[in-house]
Order: C-alpha cells, then structure tokens, then sequence
C-alpha cells in the first residue's frame, strides 16, 4: 500500500521553522544555566566573605589582650590575610611590610603603632604603650575589612 499520495496535504511553513518561541525544554536549560551562575557568584561571595569574617573572629580574641604575644599574633593574621590576596607581600619586613600594609588601607599605621606591629616578633621584653596595641588592634581590624 503506497502511502505518500496521503502526505501531500502536509506543507511546511513559509520561511522555515522559526527559532522563537522556544519549546518548554530550551526554557528549562536556559533557566538551569542562569540558577547555576547566580549560585556560583553566591557561593563565591560566601567565601569571600567567609575568610573575613574567619580573620576577624580570630582577631577578635585578641582585642583586650595587652601582652605581647598579642601584637605577634595580629601580625600573624595580617600575614596569613595577605597570602589569600597578595603573596608577593608575604616576603616583605620591616618598613616594607608597613609600607605596602598602608598602600592597601584607607587608615595609616605610623609612629609608635607601627614600630609595635613591625618590630612585635623580635621584641623580648621591651615597653610599649597600651595605647598602641589598642591602634594596632584597630588598624588590623580595618585592614582585614577592606581587602578581604
């Protein structure tokens, strides 16, 4: 039985098969795209944000504190913060390593604060103003906020 006198009714349309409107498929992919990369930039501003907020948290532990020790450990942190953003920082002592730390902030560590956090490490037992530490403190806290 020969079927194809029958098709002769069937006539595609004039100009082709148009592209627009989209089957219900196509729609569902182009969502799914658009939910992956919303979630994408979400989870990556959650760990962005995450690293601060981590940096912080430890930083605050050491907001009171008047020893020493203190200002090596803020130190530290300023350290371990700018091996996540800048490693080439990481090497950097002395007036360098304030330096570049100031470049980065909107706030200036000098004078006495900035002997405490530069010289922290390598002092035994030497005075320093408490006044200092709490400077040192807030610049820390300042530093992470804004390049984390």
């Amino acid at each position: 039985m020969d079927n194809l006198p029958a098709l002769r009714d069937i006539h595609l349309p004039e100009g082709g098969v148009p592209f627009f409107p989209l089957a219900y498929g196509w729609w569902g992919v182009l969502v799914s795209v658009i939910i992956a990369l919303v979630l994408y930039k979400v989870l990556q501003m959650l760990w962005r944000q995450s690293a601060k907020i981590y940096a912080r948290r430890i930083l605050q532990a050491y907001k009171h504190d008047t020893d020493l020790a203190a200002a090596v450990k803020m130190s530290e942190i300023l350290r371990r913060a700018c091996v996540r953003k800048y490693p080439e920082a990481v090497a950097l002592s002395g007036d360098d390593w304030i330096a570049f730390l100031n470049g980065k902030s909107s706030r200036k560590l000098t004078g006495s604060a900035a002997e405490l956090l530069k010289n922290a490490p390598f002092m035994v037992h030497q005075s320093y103003d408490a006044a200092d530490m709490n400077k040192v403190w807030d610049y820390c806290y300042n530093w992470i906020g804004e390049n984390l």
